[in-house]
């Protein structure tokens, strides 16, 4: 099956109201290609030089997330035209994502990072943690970023019922941000939770954004 075929098929297994952001990380760009031409337009990368590049190349109606770590002395490369950044992790990177997105006219969609694995390896805020930086002045002065929701990575591995409850802790939290922080506004509604070996459990607990990429374009391609 080639790619177009794995992101159609890979379609239907999605309810309504679930996005797929194909992850083209370490991709080549043909691949990505092989997917647009297909008719899919929402991709995902996790470094910030390879993303600009990839802009650069590739098409101008592709929707660009980025979905990895990010420092905030990178954001400059990507803040001309990326749609979403799921991996906000700290006040200071979203008042660098505020000032890039500020020079450049525009406002940036955001969605907080939040911890839910129990690996030391995963980035991501407590809920006290996201709730300070809402109830902070630093964060009412910025007028050019847009908070849309949250993003979680599950711990790796077998134990179903363990990431299943990390999951509804991210529902949850979502829900419980959106009464205190964000009612009466319609664009707080992302949860961007699921990738390859966990989406299933991901829809079935909420998730409004999954993160697939070796189920489309096969096991990723390590690159310089």
């Amino acid at each position: 099956m080639n790619i177009g075929d794995s992101i159609l098929e890979f379609k239907k297994k999605l309810p309504p109201g679930v996005r797929l952001i194909a992850v083209s990380k370490t991709k080549p760009e043909d691949l990505i290609l092989e997917a647009y031409n297909a008719g899919h337009k929402i991709f995902g990368e996790n470094k910030a030089q390879e993303l600009s590049r990839k802009y650069n190349n590739l098409p101008k109606d592709i929707v660009w997330h980025m979905i990895g770590h990010l420092q905030s002395n990178k954001v400059k490369y990507i803040a001309p035209f990326v749609s979403v950044i799921h991996s906000v992790d700290s006040l200071k990177l979203l008042q660098a994502i505020n000032k890039e997105a500020e020079k450049n006219g525009r406002i940036i969609d955001c969605l907080f990072q939040l911890k839910i694995a129990r690996e030391e390896t995963k980035f991501g805020m407590e809920p006290e943690e996201i709730k300070s930086i809402l109830l902070s002045d630093e964060y009412r002065t910025m007028k050019n970023i847009r908070i849309i929701g949250l993003m979680g990575m599950a711990t790796f591995t077998d134990n179903q019922q363990q990431i299943i409850t990390e999951f509804k802790f991210l529902h949850d939290t979502f829900f419980s941000l959106q009464r205190e922080f964000f009612q009466g506004v319609n664009y707080f509604r992302e949860r961007s939770m699921g990738m390859s070996d966990d989406y299933t459990l991901a829809v079935q607990e909420g998730s409004t954004m999954v993160r697939i990429g070796s189920l489309i374009f096969g096991q990723r391609n390590i690159i310089n």
